[in-house]
């Protein structure tokens, strides 16, 4: 069950792909609540309502700032060291990209977000990781897990830039 993936066009001097270009179609905002989840919602205003699914923890941030989204998962915590709940997640995510296809995924971390990234190759949904803004001098683990599946790879500062490859600093989503 294997989708086929559209090749990324190749830019000159071999720049990432524009974002206009992977930030299109259904998405899936994939991250734990609290800050990971705070960094996202400034992006809700790139996709309509209809094509919004977001997936993160059962917290009370989480309820009250999805509380007007139509479409809200709620995966299973804490995901530090349990390997049962990756294992939970990891079902999930497969059970949501076959179900609803998504065209891109886009994620600020934490651990919740490495089963989507490593599913979406077989389900050809483009994936964009965004760098934690509070982690400037070292990459984070979920960054370093997911970069590796990442299409788009965007970061918050210029700090953050020499941490990965073939990044684009965006600025600060808070």
């Amino acid at each position: 069950m294997s989708a086929e993936r559209a090749p990324l066009q190749q830019h000159p001097q071999e720049q990432p792909a524009p974002v206009d270009e992977v930030l299109s179609g259904r998405v899936f905002f994939v991250g734990s609540s609290g800050g990971h989840l705070a960094q996202m919602m400034p992006l809700t205003q790139l996709f309509s309502p209809e094509h919004r699914t977001w997936v993160t923890f059962r917290t009370g941030d989480a309820l009250g700032a999805l509380r007007d989204e139509k479409d809200v998962v709620w995966a299973y915590h804490p995901t530090t060291r349990s390997v049962r709940n990756l294992l939970r997640n990891a079902g999930l995510a497969w059970r949501l990209l076959r179900e609803r296809r998504p065209d891109v995924i886009i994620s600020t971390g934490a651990a919740v977000a490495f089963p989507y990234f490593v599913l979406s190759r077989l389900f050809g949904a483009r994936t964009v990781y965004i760098e934690v803004y509070d982690r400037v001098d070292s990459p984070t683990l979920t960054a370093r897990l997911c970069s590796p599946f990442a299409d788009l790879m965007l970061v918050q500062w210029d700090e953050q830039r020499a941490l990965y490859r073939d990044t684009i600093a965006i600025g600060p989503l808070l």
